[in-house]
C-alpha cells in the first residue's frame, strides 16, 4: 500500500475510469476523486491508497473523511486472494495508521474477495447505501427546469444552491468566497476535464436545484454526484428534474448509464430519482469495525 503525489493523481484516475462497467457494482469513481478535489490535488493525494500487483496499479481507496475508506479493486482482480489478502491485512492494522478513529468503515462493494475476507476476520455490516442506475440508450426527456452548465460566472449561485441543500443553511458572503475558492480548485485541475456543474431555474429564474456530472470516458457509466435542491424549494420536483438534466448530460457526454449512490435510508432521495427513470440494485452496507483509535 502506497501514498500517491499529486502527480499522479491524472494517471490513476485514467485507470479507475477503466475499471467501471454497467454489470458490475458502483464502485470508486472517477468522479469522486473529481469532487474530493475541491480541496486540492495534494488533499486528495494525502486521502488516496494505492495497493499495486506487479508493479500495475490494482485498487485504489480513498480516505472519505478520518473513518471511511472508499475502495475500487480492478475488476480483474475482484477475486484474487493474494491482492485481498494484502488489502485485508492493511485494513486490519493499526500500524498503517489508514484510520484514526475507533469506529471505521469500508465501502468496497465490487472488491468480492476482500469483503469475504472482512468479514471473516470481525467486520459486521454497517451503513446500508442504495445505488441507482439509468440506461442512456434511449434520449432523456426535458425537464421542467432551465438548465445551466455553469463557468465561474455561476459559481457563487451553485454553490449558495448546493450549501443549502447540503447544509440546512443559507451561506453568508464570507462562506461564499471559500466555497469559490474550493470551487475554482475543483474546476481548475485535470480531473475536471470529465465532469460538469449544472444549475437548474424555477419558472421565475430563481436557482433552485444543483448537480455535477462526471464522465468516465464513452461507452462507461457516468456519476452524479452531488445532487441538490435548495431548501426552499423542495417539495416541488426539482430532484426529479435535475436528476433528468444530469442523465442527459452525461448522455451527451457518451456515457452509457447515469448512476448515483445514496443512503438507503434516504427515501425522498431514492423515490426522485425512481422518478427520473432510475432502477434502484438491491441495498448493500458497508462493512464496520470498532477497535481502539490509534
Amino acid at each position: 500500500m502506497i501514498t500517491p503525489t499529486a502527480s499522479e493523481i491524472p494517471g490513476a484516475a485514467g485507470e479507475l475510469a477503466r475499471w467501471q462497467d454497467d454489470r458490475l457494482p458502483l464502485q470508486l469513481h472517477p468522479g469522486d476523486l473529481g469532487w474530493y478535489s475541491l480541496r486540492g490535488l495534494d488533499a486528495t493525494a494525502h486521502s488516496l491508497r494505492f495497493w499495486l500487483k506487479d508493479r500495475a496499479l490494482a485498487a485504489i481507496g480513498l480516505l472519505d473523511g478520518p473513518d471511511l475508506l472508499r475502495i475500487a479493486v480492478n475488476p480483474k482482480l475482484r477475486d484474487d486472494q493474494a491482492l485481498a489478502e494484502q488489502m485485508a491485512a492493511d485494513l486490519n492494522s493499526v500500524a498503517r495508521r489508514i484510520f484514526t478513529t475507533g469506529t471505521v468503515s469500508v465501502e468496497a462493494r465490487g472488491a468480492r474477495r476482500l469483503g469475504l475476507l472482512l468479514t471473516e476476520s470481525g467486520w459486521q455490516e454497517g451503513e446500508s447505501w442504495t445505488t441507482l442506475r439509468r440506461s442512456l440508450a434511449d434520449p432523456v426527456p426535458a425537464t421542467s427546469l432551465r438548465i445551466d452548465a455553469i463557468d465561474a460566472s455561476g459559481a457563487r449561485q451553485w454553490l449558495a444552491v448546493h450549501a443549502s441543500a447540503f447544509r440546512s443553511a443559507e451561506a453568508d458572503e464570507r462562506q461564499l468566497d471559500q466555497l469559490e475558492e474550493s470551487w475554482l480548485r475543483m474546476t481548475g485541475n485535470p480531473l475536471y476535464a470529465q465532469g460538469q456543474c449544472l444549475l437548474g431555474f424555477d419558472a421565475h429564474g430563481q436557482p433552485a436545484a444543483v448537480a455535477a456530472v462526471w464522465s468516465a470516458g464513452p461507452g462507461a457509466p457516468g456519476l452524479l454526484e452531488p445532487i441538490g435542491v435548495h431548501a426552499q424549494h423542495r417539495g416541488r420536483g426539482y430532484g426529479t428534474a435535475i436528476s433528468l438534466a444530469a442523465a442527459a448530460a452525461l448522455r451527451s457526454m457518451g456515457a452509457s448509464s447515469a448512476m448515483v449512490g445514496t443512503t438507503s435510508a434516504n427515501t425522498a432521495a431514492i423515490a426522485a430519482y425512481v422518478s427520473a427513470g432510475f432502477a434502484a440494485d438491491a441495498p448493500v452496507a458497508d462493512f464496520t469495525l470498532v477497535r481502539s483509535a490509534s
